[in-house]
């Protein structure tokens, strides 16, 4: 077997759609090669994270796949009774979306028209249960083989609030994932939170300060380009978050290529400045066609398709890539400001 690599991985949010970074996840486990020191997870990729670093520290990678198979199934379980379900239609054609089904849109017009606090007093959340049930957190802040970074907007500044494993709980799991519209704000020590996926999605300044590893591995599910202009109401909505959940990425990869070419022109010491190679792994042929809409379809069958589609991903990826991890970049980030998607090397 090849010499193990470590690597920082970065895990976006994406509601159902992490299923296909849990396919990654997966088969990055399975077979062995990397080694993760940190990762930096917002949302679903924040669920992610915590339950397969609370898996690692139970028993190994085998069980850290076994967590996390339990975890996407329970999420699907508890999605069984939401009215928010595909339409026959698309059922019977094999349609992903649900842009026909009359649950999802009649709840996304109520949350334009009422608050979370007037549509949810008691500010129930079935997720904040469910993640409880299958994570030990004990566990998770006791775990010494992989660092967990956090990401979570401060309601009252507009600031990034990175949580470590070290004082991890549920609660700020759940400030993670607090999409505005759909949850009321989740306090910590009297702090509200919103999604992290505002202003980092995720971060990966904590790479450089808290850990050795030049190696970031970004797990992409939110698209950076869509071709054309979008037309109704609810594709405007639908492209304006997409935009605003890439943009933190997208600055901190700008500021990690700046350092990284100041410091092949001789202008920065590699004494002092870290030299980061960024990876992305990414399928946006398969996940662009898919809609934001889906993101919301919680059917085992379409996780289970999305969990295929990222092991599928993955392997073509570490084929392709593992002999460049700790050597060089595989992806181009100037290319990602000029209007052209990523550029994979070798």
């Amino acid at each position: 077997m090849a010499k193990t690599k470590k690597i920082n991985l970065a895990l976006q949010g994406g509601g159902s759609h992490g299923a296909f970074t849990w396919g990654v996840l997966d088969y990055f486990l399975e077979d062995g090669r990397l080694e993760f020191e940190a990762i930096s997870g917002t949302s679903a990729g924040a669920m992610n994270a915590v339950v397969c670093a609370d898996g690692m520290t139970k028993g190994g990678n085998d069980c850290a796949r076994e967590a996390l198979e339990i975890f996407w199934k329970r999420m699907s379980e508890s999605a069984k009774t939401s009215p928010i379900q595909r339409a026959p239609f698309d059922v019977f054609m094999g349609n992903w979306s649900l842009e026909n089904s009359p649950g999802y849109h009649f709840f996304d017009a109520l949350t334009r028209m009422v608050s979370p606090y007037q549509m949810n007093p008691f500010n129930l959340n079935p997720l904040h249960s469910l993640i409880e049930e299958v994570v030990d957190f004990d566990r998770v802040r006791a775990c010494s083989l992989v660092k967990l970074f956090i990401s979570a907007t401060n309601v009252e500044t507009g600031r990034v609030k990175v949580f470590d494993s070290r004082t991890l709980t549920a609660d700020m799991v759940m400030a993670s994932a607090c999409l505005p519209m759909v949850f009321q704000a989740v306090e910590i020590d009297g702090v509200p939170y919103w999604d992290g996926g505002y202003m980092g999605n995720p971060s990966l300044f904590p790479f450089h300060t808290h850990t050795d590893c030049s190696d970031i591995v970004v797990i992409q599910i939110n698209p950076v380009e869509r071709c054309g202009a979008p037309k109704s109401a609810q594709d405007i909505i639908n492209r304006v978050n997409e935009i605003s959940f890439n943009s933190s990425l997208l600055k901190e990869l700008r500021s990690i290529d700046f350092v990284s070419r100041l410091i092949r022109e001789g202008k920065l010491s590699d004494k002092e400045y870290r030299d980061t190679r960024i990876h992305i792994v990414e399928n946006q042929d398969a996940l662009l066609p898919l809609g934001a809409s889906s993101k919301m379809n919680a059917e085992w069958e379409f996780l289970t398709h999305l969990r295929d589609l990222g092991r599928e991903t993955a392997a073509q990826w570490m084929d392709k890539n593992f002999a460049d991890i700790g050597n060089k970049p595989t992806v181009d980030i100037s290319k990602l400001f000029q209007g052209i998607g990523p550029n994979h090397q070798g």
